[in-house]
């Protein structure tokens, strides 16, 4: 279990020295958890709604406000997960950003729902797709650091979802079945990691003051 608060700092070994885990930290890992919790939420209300309910307008209407909930949630997830490697992590920001700017603009630009905009004109992908590349990002990063199953599959399952539908290649059917697998295991993943202890998300915090001393070493500013 995670040390209480007022206790004596518990001090970890990294690879490159000692550390202690912060209040700081603790927070910013909750701020992380939130900021899932929020995106799996809208986004599976989204699509819940575009599986069962597309003939309601005012609920298609609705997912447009769910996805800027998904965005700003994923938004807060990225700035505060701890990712190693800083070109990778500003990658993602940006990837996000993009795909923000390129919603705010097609929201702006086109009459009817965006989600029937996404269905009926798939090249808007192009650029609102960006903000899913970076959630693949998140997910990748899960699967990697902790052998989650849910974002093992989610890493393949959100990319050929969206290329195959930018393609043509994928019959309705198995889109809405991806989709709703896509939304079941986001919502999973997120349960999952509201429970899962604070410490292994901080990482080795020596592995990151490491990088930052030698980037600041090969500065020549």
């Amino acid at each position: 279990m995670d040390s209480a608060v007022n206790q004596t700092p518990v001090v970890y070994s990294g690879q490159f020295g000692d550390y202690t885990i912060t209040a700081g930290d603790r927070r910013g890992v909750v701020l992380y958890r939130a900021g899932l919790m929020l995106a799996a939420l809208a986004f599976g209300a989204g699509a819940a709604i575009a599986l069962f309910m597309p003939q309601n307008p005012i609920l298609v209407q609705a997912i447009s406000a769910l996805y800027t909930l998904f965005w700003l949630g994923l938004g807060l997830s990225l700035a505060t997960i701890h990712i190693y490697l800083v070109p990778l992590h500003r990658l993602l920001q940006g990837a996000w950003l993009v795909g923000g700017m390129a919603s705010l603009l097609l929201s702006h630009g086109i009459d009817g729902p965006l989600a029937q905009t996404v269905m009926d004109a798939p090249a808007v992908l192009w650029g609102i797709g960006f903000t899913f590349v970076a959630l693949t990002g998140v997910f990748f990063k899960e699967a990697f650091c902790f052998d989650r199953v849910e974002t093992k599959l989610l890493t393949p399952l959100v990319p050929l979802l969206l290329l195959g539908h930018l393609a043509g290649w994928l019959p309705l059917a198995l889109e809405r079945g991806m989709l709703a697998a896509w939304a079941g295991l986001f919502v999973v993943f997120a349960l999952r990691k509201a429970v899962q202890p604070i410490v292994p998300d901080i990482g080795d915090k020596s592995v990151f003051t490491y990088l930052k001393q030698r980037s600041t070493s090969e500065d020549p500013s």
